[in-house]
């Protein structure tokens, strides 16, 4: 495969952090990188270097051709769109795109644009990178608020697509599903996995576990020699003492005992001096550093305790807004201790769902009865709404020793020191954010999680440490989150909003989606039937109206039926 793209030795500072360190790499047509690496380590910095939107302090990048057509996604809180502009550059492939990731074309004219949901506006964005036919794609965060079908279609579009693609995610489906090699940005330093990301994990672990028994080996090498070296220096000091000693000079003439002992001890200090030196050498050629351990992030939450076996229960629940039906006469439960997953496509009414359960949004039917001893925590996928200018301390409003201390050791557990929390939350990023939020939660005792996107700005370690966590919560969870893996290792219990309204199921995801495709699969080879069936007809039509005398009756009824069939058989082509 050829070479697309090169960067050799590409440094970059911010202030006296230097957040890449002579990075050299090479990307070639068709390979699929997933690019991954703490919050803060450099990952969007490179990409968009990568886009020349950002200069490098050294080295350089260099493309093949010289102008390569980049699709860039950026994150989903840096992008704004154009809507007029876009809609007159591709229209129609715009709208075709649009269609297949689930977005209907009269939701995205001009005057409709304002009230489309992140996702939609998340989808509209993919769509116009594909409606442009990229040669290279680079994709940061391209899963965040899409649903299901846009992330199976953006799935299966990015392993269709023929050129190369560098892509920051934190979910570790899409990127086992989608790329062929890890980028690791750790420290300022690219280290290349090959595989997708579970070999990343599975292969990043060997390399540790295997540096650990290589550094303990040494190790043990090390205080060995030590050891040596030590009882050298016994007997070298103890010989230049004996050398020091003075006898009669008879005794020291006739024994030789001064220039015995300055020899020996001599002996000793160069014993002394070839094992260091050996030692020194050997550590400067094939020294192995102590394995860095991965910061562990702990979260920890505590159910209040056990209010009762049901604890929400809707009947008959309907929301509208003006002529939007999100969902109508819809009945379901929640007990207490349950994890249920709140799945739709975008715009069907998730988040609104959730408001009405907080109490925030009024009922349009219906009623939602909720246990009046309930506590329940809210985390938003909103981290904008923090108010800026106040720092960590005042924003949690610590006031007691005991509470600041503990504060301070949860955050320290994230990865968060302290001298982050002094600072306004305006100079925190994205994650750091959502850190503060979810021990805004964790310092209070609730029953009921309410989790809307909550891994959105959470690196991979982060994730999965919530992950473990919140498999010990023992309380009730409610979880909004499009990253399949979360919702698969969390949940066993479904609310789904689909057809207008919100069904329970009592199964985990993989079941839900395994039955789902077993549905669709049926539901195309009826399809199918019907179109050939509809073919065969469209075929005895022609042969028949070819024998009928034009404008008689029925030649009009022949032609009558050709029209309807031919309909038919577009829409059943659309269908499929």
């Amino acid at each position: 495969m050829s070479i697309v793209l090169q960067v050799k030795n590409l440094q970059k500072k911010f202030g006296e952090r230097e957040i890449l360190k002579d990075i050299s790499f090479e990307i070639r047509q068709g390979e699929k990188i997933g690019l991954v690496g703490w919050n803060g380590s450099g990952k969007t910095t490179l990409v968009k270097m990568l886009m020349g939107s950002v200069e490098p302090d050294n080295g350089s990048i260099t493309t093949w051709p010289a102008h390569l057509k980049m699709g860039y996604l950026p994150q989903s809180t840096d992008y704004s769109l154009d809507v007029e502009s876009e809609l007159l550059d591709c229209a129609e492939e715009l709208f075709q795109t649009s269609k297949r990731l689930g977005l209907q074309k009269e939701i995205i004219e001009r005057e409709q644009f304002h009230y489309l949901s992140g996702g939609e506006r998340l989808k509209l964005s993919i769509a116009k990178i594909w409606a442009n036919h990229p040669e290279f794609l680079i994709l940061d965060e391209p899963t965040n608020h899409l649903d299901l079908q846009g992330i199976t279609w953006l799935t299966e579009e990015v392993n269709r697509n023929a050129g190369a693609a560098v892509i920051i995610s934190h979910d570790r489906r899409f990127l086992d599903q989608t790329v062929d090699k890890i980028f690791e940005i750790e420290d300022g330093k690219l280290t290349i996995y090959e595989g997708n990301y579970s070999a990343y994990r599975a292969e990043k672990h060997r390399r540790y576990e295997q540096q650990k028994r290589d550094y303990e080996k040494q190790q043990r090498k090390v205080a060995m020699i030590e050891q040596q070296v030590s009882t050298l220096k016994n007997f070298a000091e103890k010989a230049h003492r004996q050398a020091g000693k003075g006898g009669s000079l008879s005794e020291n003439r006739q024994m030789g005992l001064k220039q015995f002992e300055r020899a020996k001890a001599k002996k000793k200090d160069n014993q002394v001096k070839s094992k260091l030196n050996r030692l020194n050498l050997e550590l400067a050629k094939k020294g192995v550093d102590k394995p860095k351990e991965e910061t562990d992030v702990f979260f920890h939450f505590d159910a209040a305790g056990k209010r009762g076996k049901r604890l929400i229960e809707a009947r008959g629940l309907t929301k509208q807004f003006g002529d939007n039906l999100l969902f109508e006469k819809s009945h379901f439960y929640i007990k207490h201790g349950e994890r249920i997953g709140l799945l739709g496509s975008n715009g069907a009414g998730k988040t609104t769902f959730i408001k009405m359960l907080l109490g925030e949004e009024s009922l349009t039917k219906g009623s939602i009865w909720k246990s009046e001893s309930m506590k329940i925590a809210y985390l938003s996928q909103d981290v904008s709404d923090l108010p800026e200018e106040k720092n960590v301390y005042q924003y949690l409003e610590l006031a007691e020793r005991d509470q600041i201390i503990k504060t301070e050791t949860i955050f320290a557990n994230m990865g968060i020191d302290n001298a982050k929390l002094s600072k306004p939350i305006s100079h925190l990023s994205l994650g750091q954010r959502t850190r503060v939020k979810l021990v805004q939660m964790i310092l209070q005792d609730y029953d009921v999680l309410i989790l809307d996107e909550p891994t959105n700005h959470l690196d991979l370690p982060s994730r999965e440490q919530l992950e473990e966590t919140l498999t010990e919560f023992n309380g009730t969870l409610i979880i909004v989150s499009h990253d399949r893996f979360f919702v698969e290792k969390l949940c066993d219990k479904l609310l789904i909003i689909e057809n207008s309204q919100i069904k329970r199921y009592e199964m985990g995801l993989r079941e839900y989606e395994e039955r789902t495709v077993e549905k669709r699969t049926k539901a195309d080879q009826d399809l199918a039937e019907e179109l050939a069936l509809i073919e065969n007809k469209i075929t005895e039509l022609l042969g028949k109206i070819s024998y009928c005398k034009t404008g008689s009756d029925e030649y009009i009824q022949v032609d009558q039926d050709l029209k309807s069939c031919m309909e038919r058989k577009k829409q059943l082509k659309l269908m499929l």
